[in-house]
């Protein structure tokens, strides 16, 4: 135990090994989903079901392992939601690219990721983001992980054209049941009870299981599938072809600003920044999220990258790369209890989710809203990271509009080259991105 705590430097931190467990918990539980949906998006595009969880499994486990030993952060890695719909649905199915390719195209765009890190180039790009936009990124991912949570429990619906969303049935049980979560996470929370997220989640699902709103687990125990059928299938030839080109782009951009806007804002909230507003050694987590990016697709799934629910690991007191260990040791025992993972119910993890957007609210207080030029992309940041359900949309137009703000404020000079490179990239995003 001395020696974990010495490792970890927990006492360093402020934090105790039982936090960093039940951490670490946490964390797991709110993202266990991806075992799951990931397989269940990627099967769109070609990849065997049942592989493709093991994939993302092991891609899981290898980049929270990185995380936790070599950077010491409390952030977990799995493959990304939105990048796995992108590949599926757009690249594959819309563009009729081979599901290979695409995986090909995600090596490429990790490979740049380890030499742009290893080059120290991602870290001076980090450093030119204006505080404003940086403190945006934590609030626009706070918002964006309630909306998920509302919309998974049922609370929130989609709706139709003029009226996007709107409430669901609230008095049907699966919502009753997820507010009932919300309320007592919340009463837990007021009274400072310790592993309050935890503690809900789990009993959430045993009232979700108790009342037929989810059904008991079928089955506990099974073996992972054989990862064979996909593993290192990349196609890197289809990938450098002239057609695959935009694709690369596309991905690159997207796990760059998504990393990016993720680790910072996840350490806004756990009071990692300086008193500049950056991240120390910064390098590190961004290095093992490369390295991650870079074995997904040699397992056979998609992007992988600092997960969003790293914050309800972060509320319950993780600060250290223990945390993430923990993950990764709970996600190579799902390998083995996919089915009693997979029947976490999302009113359970949902309310979760939703109280830790609460959360992540409070680095709002520090955007100075009488500059207009500094409030108007942090506002973009926040609004579009919500309404298009992509944090790398709200992200690249915030270096957008800072740029433009800064030129319309006749202060060009404190647009720093780092930033101009973040918003020619932020441009052809927008220009290269296949909408359709």
């Amino acid at each position: 135990m001395n020696r974990l705590r010495q490792f970890f430097q927990i006492d360093a931190h402020g934090s105790t090994l039982r936090r960093e467990v039940v951490a670490g918990i946490t964390t797991f539980t709110t993202m266990s989903y991806i075992i799951v949906v990931n397989p269940a998006i990627l099967k769109t595009a070609g990849i065997p079901e049942g592989p493709s969880m093991t994939a993302t499994i092991l891609t899981a486990v290898c980049g929270c392992l990185l995380m936790g030993l070599y950077a010491n952060r409390p952030f977990a890695i799995a493959p990304y939601m939105g990048e796995n719909a992108f590949i599926a649905f757009t690249v594959c199915l819309g563009l009729g690219i081979p599901w290979q390719t695409a995986l090909g195209a995600i090596f490429l765009a990790g490979v740049a990721f380890i030499v742009l890190t290893v080059l120290r180039l991602r870290q001076a790009l980090v450093e030119a983001i204006p505080s404003s936009l940086r403190y945006s990124f934590a609030v626009g991912i706070g918002l964006f992980l309630t909306f998920i949570g509302l919309n998974q429990t049922g609370i929130v619906e989609l709706g139709i054209a003029g009226a996007p969303v709107k409430a669901g049935a609230l008095t049907s049980a699966p919502v009753l049941v997820a507010i009932f979560g919300f309320l007592l996470i919340g009463a837990m929370v007021i009274r400072d009870v310790p592993g309050a997220l935890l503690l809900g989640i789990v009993i959430t699902a045993l009232m979700a299981f108790a009342t037929r709103v989810a059904p008991w687990p079928h089955k506990v125990f099974g073996a992972p599938a054989s990862l064979a059928p996909i593993f290192a299938q990349i196609d890197l030839r289809g990938a450098l072809a002239p057609r695959a080109l935009p694709v690369v782009l596309t991905i690159f951009i997207m796990a760059f600003v998504d990393t990016m806007g993720t680790l910072i804002g996840l350490s806004a909230r756990a009071g990692f920044l300086d008193a500049q507003g950056n991240l120390p050694q910064i390098e590190r987590p961004m290095l093992a999220d490369a390295v991650a990016t870079t074995l997904a697709p040699v397992f056979g799934t998609t992007t992988a990258g600092a997960f969003v629910e790293s914050a309800t690991g972060i509320e319950a007191g993780g600060r250290t790369g223990l945390t993430a260990v923990v993950v990764a040791v709970l996600f190579a025992l799902s390998a083995f209890a996919a089915p009693f993972v997979a029947a976490i119910p999302p009113q359970a993890y949902g309310p979760a989710l939703i109280i830790v957007g609460l959360f992540m609210l409070a680095p709002i207080a520090r955007i100075d809203f009488t500059d207009y030029a500094e409030s108007i992309p942090a506002f973009a940041v926040v609004a579009l990271m919500c309404f298009t359900f992509n944090i790398a949309v709200g992200i690249t137009a915030g270096f957008l509009l800072y740029s433009f703000c800064k030129l319309v404020q006749g202060k060009a000079r404190q647009i720093g080259a780092g930033l101009w490179v973040l918003a020619a990239l932020s441009l052809l995003f927008f220009v290269y991105y296949p909408y359709r």
